[in-house]
C-alpha cells in the first residue's frame, strides 16, 4: 500500500469515495457536479487544504482530506481531518491508520497544534475507529448556522 499526497489525476477517484461516504455515514445524495466541483477546488488550491490517499496497485482504496484553522491562542495551525473514507473491503486492515500516520508525520513537520475531526453522532464503526486510533472525544458542541441558501 502506497500512501501518497493526491494530485488532479485522482479528483474522480476522491469525488466517487465522496459519494459513498455521504451515503453510509448520513444517508446523503450528493449532487455529483457540486461534489467534483468541491473537490478539483482543493486540488487546484493549497490554501484550501489538501488530500492524502491509499493506492493498493494503482486504485485508491481510502483518503482524507486536511483543511486549516488558524489559532490564535496558539499561534499556529489546526488541522481538520474530513472526509475520511476506506473502501469496505479494506477496512480494518490498517489503511485509516496508514493515512493518519502520514498526516500526523506532516503534521508535526509543520509544526500544527493538533488535529481535529468531526463524525455524525450515529455513524458508530467511524466513531469506534477514531478512538481505537487514539483520537479523544472533545467538549465541544458543534452548531451550523446557513448563510446565504447554502
Amino acid at each position: 500500500m502506497n500512501i501518497r499526497l493526491a494530485t488532479i489525476k485522482d479528483a474522480e477517484a476522491i469525488m466517487a469515495q465522496n459519494l459513498f461516504l455521504a451515503h453510509e455515514s448520513e444517508q446523503l445524495m450528493l449532487n455529483p457536479t457540486t461534489s467534483s466541483a468541491g473537490v478539483h477546488a482543493v486540488l487546484s488550491d493549497n490554501t484550501k487544504g489538501f488530500y492524502v490517499v491509499a493506492e493498493q496497485h494503482g486504485t485508491i482504496i481510502g483518503q482524507v482530506m486536511i483543511t486549516f484553522e488558524w489559532s490564535d491562542w496558539r499561534n499556529t495551525s489546526i488541522w481538520w481531518v474530513q472526509s475520511v473514507y476506506v473502501q469496505k473491503e479494506w477496512r480494518k486492515k490498517g489503511v485509516f491508520r496508514a493515512l493518519l500516520r502520514y498526516v500526523q508525520k506532516k503534521a508535526a513537520n509543520e509544526h500544527v497544534a493538533f488535529l481535529r475531526l468531526y463524525a455524525h453522532e450515529n455513524n458508530t464503526s467511524a466513531l469506534q475507529t477514531y478512538e481505537k486510533t487514539g483520537w479523544k472525544q472533545e467538549p465541544y458542541v458543534m452548531y451550523q448556522l446557513p448563510v446565504g441558501g447554502q
